[in-house]
């Protein structure tokens, strides 16, 4: 029995709807990305990189499997949300996640503001951490879906540290 505090299940019919829309939702990220990263290889091999930098042909894959993880994380979020306010503050933090992470490309290559894209993708790390102790409270399993996108976000930003402090 449902307690004032525990929203009940939406309908099969919302679920699928909600589930097209956090896909949606990551797909524009990933199109603003791909728009801002089309001269990025280029740009990309000419920087000087550290010695572990991934080669550019990486990230394409790396991100579309990071992408359907954060699309089903949020997903599973928005399902199994106790309340509206819980609903609301894990929203929330997906949602500045996805305005951080949309961003980044845009900042560290087409703008080539490396040093915003820094402060970004650090405020990203927080974002994705908030995002994280939130699902680690209502589901594990959007928590473990979250665990791989937060270890490539943290690589990135040191990724993106390095980069800056070895082309200025």
């Amino acid at each position: 029995m449902p307690t004032a505090t525990t929203r009940n299940r939406p309908p099969v019919r919302s679920a699928v709807v909600a589930a097209v829309l956090f896909a949606a939702a990551v797909a524009l990220v990933a199109a603003v990305g791909s728009w801002a990263a089309a001269t990025s290889a280029e740009q990309y091999a000419a920087l000087r990189l550290p010695g572990w930098a991934p080669p550019a042909a990486l990230f394409g894959p790396v991100w579309t499997v990071l992408y359907v993880l954060l699309a089903f994380a949020g997903w599973r979020l928005w399902y199994r949300a106790a309340d509206g306010r819980e609903l609301r503050r894990s929203l929330t933090w997906y949602g500045v996640g996805l305005v951080l992470n949309a961003l980044w490309t845009p900042l560290f290559f087409a703008a080539q503001a490396r040093a915003w894209a820094l402060l970004d993708i650090a405020l990203l790390d927080v974002a994705v951490v908030g995002l994280l102790v939130l699902a680690a409270r209502r589901d594990r399993l959007a928590a473990a879906a979250l665990v791989p996108y937060l270890l490539w976000v943290l690589y990135a930003t040191a990724l993106t540290a390095a980069i800056l402090t070895l082309n200025g």
